[in-house]
């Protein structure tokens, strides 16, 4: 996930420009959303406010520290009275009207986020309404209601289905749950990017491999979210074909995939159109979380062993979510996010907004870094019990700000 699944960010972008063609030509990109005292990160979060924020506060929780009261209650302020999610509103005190554009990723997120952090039931159940209400036919989520089910979307609500203790089989419009559109959007093995998800089919029908998508098929397929830790290892090592693949093993074959993706380098490439060919810190930090969900730890750890010698700048100039994201990664294989190259991933996420305060409560804590975060020695937090039932899509989205209409 780029800091947020790249091809789910570029059709929101595309949908918000035909919506508004006067906003995707008018004002300056000079001019920016003012930031919220309870907002983390100092970037524009027009396009991304909602996402870094629940991010930043499950990740928090996953720590094993309890989040700024106005730092949720910001969160729990952007919601919709139906019940959904923009990515951004600048006057939540105004209500939202048709020109709000809602999407299914910020309420999913903002779902987990909520029910991580305690306190919000009824908001939680609103948007869980709401996204229900909104479910494709195939069984999928589109970014925007009424446009086409995509394998990211789908994902991040299965994750926020899971987090609220609903089971995502059970949740069908038509008779299909979630599980048959990932399904359907999985490779066979014995095609080119065999076991691979797609975002969406191409115009002629046919699903191409997209690693984003693959890294939140996977977690979406395992019925899990943002969080996950280490798996069972998967019944076969490489992509072990199926006419009619259950959700078991459409998270297997894509995670064979995965694991052949990083195995050389350690991670992954971008590959927007037109762009010369970078490395991936957002959708390699997904893949981790991917890879050790589905019990391949080996292939996980080589990527995130990448990610600690490489990711450092990459998140200082991202922000709250890649730091978020990286967190993520490391509780996935249990690695120390207090000491991340020599660098504290805690210390760099809580400073970026109102502080958080450590809530041993329901955590297991332990001492075994320098406070600072730049040593192997001394005091740090261990990573916690995560109080998330599953999120891991891994899917993060502070580089969506770099790609607005």
């Amino acid at each position: 996930m780029n800091v947020r699944r790249s091809a789910a960010v570029l059709a929101a972008v595309g949908v918000l420009a035909a919506a508004a063609p006067a906003m995707a030509a008018g004002p300056s990109p000079s001019v920016k959303a003012a930031i919220p005292s309870g907002l983390y990160g100092t970037s524009d979060p027009t396009y991304d406010g909602v996402w870094r924020q629940s991010l930043t506060l499950i990740a928090q929780r996953t720590l094993g520290y309890e989040p700024a009261a106005k730092a949720v209650d910001w969160l729990a302020g952007q919601q919709c009275t139906n019940g959904a999610f923009a990515a951004f509103r600048a006057d939540p005190a105004k209500a939202c009207d048709s020109k709000v554009m809602v999407d299914t990723n910020s309420t999913a997120a903002a779902v987990q986020a909520l029910k991580a952090t305690g306190g919000h039931d009824d908001a939680v159940g609103k948007a869980v309404t709401w996204l229900k209400s909104v479910q494709n036919k195939d069984g999928g989520w589109a970014y925007y209601p009424g446009k086409a089910s995509d394998t990211n979307s789908t994902s991040v609500v299965v994750g926020a289905l899971t987090a609220t203790g609903a089971d995502p089989a059970k949740v069908t419009k038509e008779g299909k749950s979630p599980y048959d559109l990932l399904a359907a959007m999985s490779l066979p093995c014995d095609q080119d990017g065999g076991g691979a998800l797609a975002y969406q089919p191409d115009k002629k029908g046919k699903p191409a491999a997209n690693a984003d998508a693959t890294a939140a098929g996977v977690l979406g397929a395992l019925g899990k979210g943002f969080v996950a830790r280490a798996g069972k290892a998967p019944a076969d090592a490489a992509c072990a074909k199926a006419a009619h693949p259950t959700a078991a093993q459409v998270a297997d074959n894509a995670g064979a995939y995965l694991a052949a993706a990083v195995g050389k380098t350690g991670h992954l490439q971008s590959t927007l159109a037109g762009a010369k060919p970078q490395p991936d810190y957002g959708n390699t930090a997904d893949t981790v979380v991917a890879l050790a969900a589905d019990g391949r730890t080996e292939p996980a750890k080589k990527a995130y062993d990448w990610l600690e010698k490489n990711a450092g700048p990459w998140a200082k100039q991202s922000g709250p979510a890649a730091y978020a994201q990286l967190i993520l990664a490391a509780h996935a294989i249990g690695a120390q996010p207090g000491d991340f190259g020599g660098t504290s991933l805690v210390r760099s996420l809580n400073e970026l907004g109102p502080a958080p305060r450590m809530d041993s409560a329901g955590h297991e804590t332990g001492k075994a870094e320098k406070s600072d975060g730049g040593s192997k020695f001394g005091l740090w937090w261990f990573v916690g019990v995560c109080l998330v039932a599953g999120i891991g899509i891994g899917f993060l989205f502070s580089g969506r700000k770099k790609r607005r209409p």
